[in-house]
C-alpha cells in the first residue's frame, strides 16, 4: 500500500512539474512573439515614413492632388493622365482651377504674357525656364521672384505684373501649361534652359550662353 501511494505521488509530481514547464515555454513564446510583432510594426512604420516622403511626379491614371492637405488655402489640381500623344491634349485634359498659389499664378501669367501667340511647346519652355531660375542659386528662389527680377520680363512694369484676360482661352492655357511644368508631366526641347530671346534680337549676352532650342520666335539658352 504504502509503494502504491508513494508511485501515484511520483506520477502527480511528474504531470504537475511537466504543466509547470510547458506554461513557461508558451508564456515565453507569447513575449517573444509579442517582441517580435514591436519590432516589425515599427520596421512598416518606418517604411511608410520613407515612402510618404518620396514625391510621384508621374502618374498612369487620372489623380486628384489634394495640395490643401499642405496648405489650405491651396486648391485641389486633377491630374490627366500621361500616355497621351501630345502636349495638346495633356493641356486639354488639365484641369487648371480659377484660384491658383501666388507661385503658380506667376508662372502663368510669364507663360501668357511672353508666350501665348507661341505654339504650346514654345509656352512650356518659357514655364521650364521661370522654373529653372527659381531652382538655380544664380537667380531667386521662387516664380514670383523670377518673374519680377529687375530688368528680366520685358511686360513686368516697376515690378508688378499685369493683369491677364482670365477670361481668355489662352490664359486657360497658361494655366494648364504652369501645372504641366512644375509637375513635369512633358519634356521640353528647352528642359534646362535659364534665358531666352525672341529671334527677331540679337543680345550680346546670348554670345556666351549654350543654345538649347528655337521653338518659334524664341531662342532658348543654357
Amino acid at each position: 500500500m504504502t509503494a502504491g501511494f508513494l508511485r501515484a505521488g511520483a506520477i502527480v509530481s511528474a504531470v504537475t512539474l511537466f504543466g509547470a514547464t510547458v506554461g513557461t515555454i508558451a508564456e515565453g513564446a507569447r513575449a517573444q512573439d509579442q517582441g517580435v510583432g514591436d519590432e516589425l510594426q515599427t520596421i512598416d512604420n518606418s517604411s511608410s515614413e520613407d515612402a510618404a516622403a518620396d514625391e510621384v511626379r508621374f502618374v498612369a491614371s487620372p489623380v486628384v492632388q489634394d495640395i490643401a492637405d499642405e496648405a489650405a488655402d491651396e486648391p485641389a489640381i486633377a491630374l490627366p493622365p500621361v500616355d497621351v500623344s501630345n502636349l495638346r491634349e495633356l493641356v486639354a485634359q488639365t484641369d487648371a482651377p480659377d484660384a491658383l498659389t501666388d507661385d503658380l499664378n506667376c508662372l502663368a501669367q510669364a507663360v501668357y504674357f511672353e508666350s501665348r501667340g507661341e505654339p504650346l511647346a514654345g509656352q512650356l519652355a518659357v514655364a521650364r525656364v521661370v522654373i529653372n531660375r527659381a531652382e538655380s542659386a544664380a537667380f531667386p528662389d521662387s516664380y514670383c521672384s523670377v518673374v519680377k527680377q529687375r530688368a528680366q520680363f520685358s511686360f513686368v512694369r516697376g515690378g508688378r505684373i499685369p493683369e491677364p484676360n482670365r477670361s481668355s482661352a489662352a490664359w486657360q492655357r497658361a494655366k494648364a501649361i504652369a501645372h504641366i511644368a512644375e509637375s513635369d508631366m512633358w519634356a521640353s526641347d528647352a528642359d534646362d534652359a535659364l534665358y531666352f530671346h525672341a529671334t527677331r534680337v540679337n543680345p550680346r549676352w546670348a554670345r556666351t550662353k549654350v543654345a538649347r532650342a528655337t521653338i518659334d520666335s524664341h531662342i532658348f539658352y543654357r
